[in-house]
């Protein structure tokens, strides 16, 4: 297998040297060029024609973000975001990146070698597999109004690379009426917080990072904590969430199986489940859980995916019971809702 060619941009000297020095110590990647600005990348990028680039946010002359508006539509490349803890990033994703990393606070040797090797490689090499600029986004549907309140009903919604594209492409066509809903997307701490309260000034419904305890109700988004696992409990005639620190599931906290399979035991066949794209399974056993106890479930399909991986799983083994492109995915959710009793 040839090694996967990448293109580090970066405004500070030191820290694309020091990148490009760590990422070559993987055998499957191979720096092919380096550069300060995006002037510079888009020359490299003609030149060298990279498999993927890992870009900065903050750069001069011209930022990562207004980059990608221009390129993408020219000369798409899978693309790595390495943001400090800033809403822009979110504006990277919608310009068409695949994914993003924090970028270390630390800058000792130690940090960054750890944070290369444990994050940037697995994110590289994800993005690798990843064909840019393929799904639709979701168009306006009317909701046939019946007057329904979805009485004790839950939605809870699963995703991990694309999914903060995928995700605000369902969310947006949710109405106030949607029953509670629950979200797991794979980042870090502190981007949850930003992510929810941007869905929350793009979308209908109210959008908040989950805290332990709040309660799901109708014309309410909860997405869980970047670093705590979210689980869906019921008490009485209510739904709340419980959100602790635990060990990673599947290599992730919060995971998707830890709130799938939680729904599974709370809500049984008063819930509809969702999985999105993502790299890896997480989700797919949780969902095939909730489809056991009754649950509807709905799996994003291979052409719309960002990455293929999580939905295939899920479709595989048997957790699938729809599998849809990410444009139709809203109004069937709002399709199985209206035909349960």
């Amino acid at each position: 297998m040839k090694p996967i060619r990448v293109l580090v941009v970066d405004d500070s000297m030191l820290f694309r040297n020091m990148l490009s020095q760590l990422l070559e110590q993987d055998p499957m990647i191979h720096v092919v060029a380096t550069a300060a600005d995006p002037y510079q990348a888009r020359d490299m990028i003609i030149r060298y024609d990279p498999d993927v680039m890992t870009l900065d946010v903050e750069m001069p002359r011209m930022n990562g973000i207004e980059f990608l508006r221009k390129l993408m539509p020219q000369h798409p490349i899978p693309t790595v975001m390495i943001s400090s803890l800033n809403s822009a990033v979110f504006d990277a994703m919608a310009a068409g990146a695949v994914d993003f990393v924090d970028k270390p606070q630390n800058m000792g040797n130690n940090s960054i070698y750890n944070w290369v090797r444990n994050e940037l490689i697995t994110k590289i090499k994800i993005a690798s597999t990843v064909k840019v600029g393929r799904y639709k986004m979701a168009n306006e549907f009317n909701v046939n109004s019946t007057g329904r309140t979805y009485p004790n009903k839950v939605v809870a919604i699963g995703a991990s690379t694309g999914g903060t594209e995928a995700i605000y492409n369902v969310v947006k066509l949710f109405n106030v009426d949607i029953p509670g809903t629950v979200i797991v997307q794979h980042m870090p701490p502190g981007f949850t917080k930003m992510y929810a309260d941007r869905l929350n000034n793009q979308c209908r419904v109210a959008v908040k990072e989950a805290q332990n305890g709040d309660l799901v109700e109708r014309g309410k988004v909860l997405i869980a904590p970047g670093d705590k696992h979210m689980r869906l409990i019921r008490s009485g005639g209510t739904y709340r969430v419980e959100c602790k620190q635990g060990e990673r599931v599947n290599g992730h906290c919060p995971s998707v199986d830890v709130l799938f399979k939680s729904v599974a035991s709370a809500a049984a066949s008063n819930a509809v489940g969702v999985i999105l794209t993502g790299m890896g399974g997480d989700g797919a056993i949780g969902l095939k859980a909730m489809r056991k106890a009754g649950a509807h479930t709905v799996g994003q399909d291979e052409q719309s995916c960002v990455v293929y991986g999580m939905p295939k799983v899920a479709y595989d083994i048997g957790a699938v019971e729809y599998q849809l492109p990410l444009e139709n995915i809203a109004s069937k959710v709002y399709n199985i809702l209206n035909s349960m009793p």
